[in-house]
């Protein structure tokens, strides 16, 4: 018996093969064209929801909301990503799933859950990390003169580094004017 009516057909390829690989939207954060950093790689987004449960029983709605609280509004993930993924979790014996009085799910990490977790303890506290560093990023650029001046900074780089001719000289000279300025700032009160 599935847990999700239908969640089988959700999503790419099989239950939770391509699951928490998702783009949002297949587009780019800044300007149209390019697809979106992944949020989460392979096998991520399974140890993310075991962390979530470790916490409390949720619903598969909660997840979606814990998820995107995590990464402050900048991705939640669709049913069609959550629901194969929680499948997945499921055939694995790493969650169990209990219908409640009016047909919603409980999900509950189970002791082999648990176990993943604490073994993946080092990988989850990368997850973490690199969520925060980029939620950063999210936040500089809501400052339009931020935004502005790395952009600048970006396009003064790219033409320098990428575009040119630029000496062994030359690039220890960027190297060294990048690395002052990330020095002068984090001096600052």
């Amino acid at each position: 018996m599935r847990p999700f009516p239908g969640a089988e057909h959700r999503g790419r390829g099989h239950r939770g093969e391509h699951a928490d690989c998702e783009h949002r939207g297949g587009r780019s954060e800044g300007h149209g064209g390019g697809r979106r950093q992944r949020f989460f790689g392979h096998g991520e987004l399974r140890l993310v929801i075991l962390n979530i449960l470790k916490q409390s029983a949720s619903h598969g709605y909660e997840l979606i909301k814990a998820i995107e609280g995590l990464t402050q509004g900048h991705y939640s993930p669709s049913p069609g990503v959550i629901y194969p993924t929680l499948d997945l979790l499921q055939d694995q014996g790493l969650i169990t799933v209990q219908e409640e009085d009016g047909g919603r799910k409980k999900i509950e990490i189970t002791a082999d859950g648990s176990q993943l977790l604490e073994e993946s303890h080092e990988h989850l506290e990368q997850i973490q990390t690199r969520l925060k560093a980029r939620m950063v990023g999210h936040e500089l650029r809501k400052n339009p003169q931020m935004k502005r001046a790395l952009d600048n900074f970006k396009a003064v780089l790219d033409l320098k580094v990428n575009q040119g001719d630029i000496s062994d000289a030359q690039l220890k000279q960027i190297i060294g004017l990048i690395d002052r300025a990330a020095l002068d700032i984090s001096q600052l009160d």
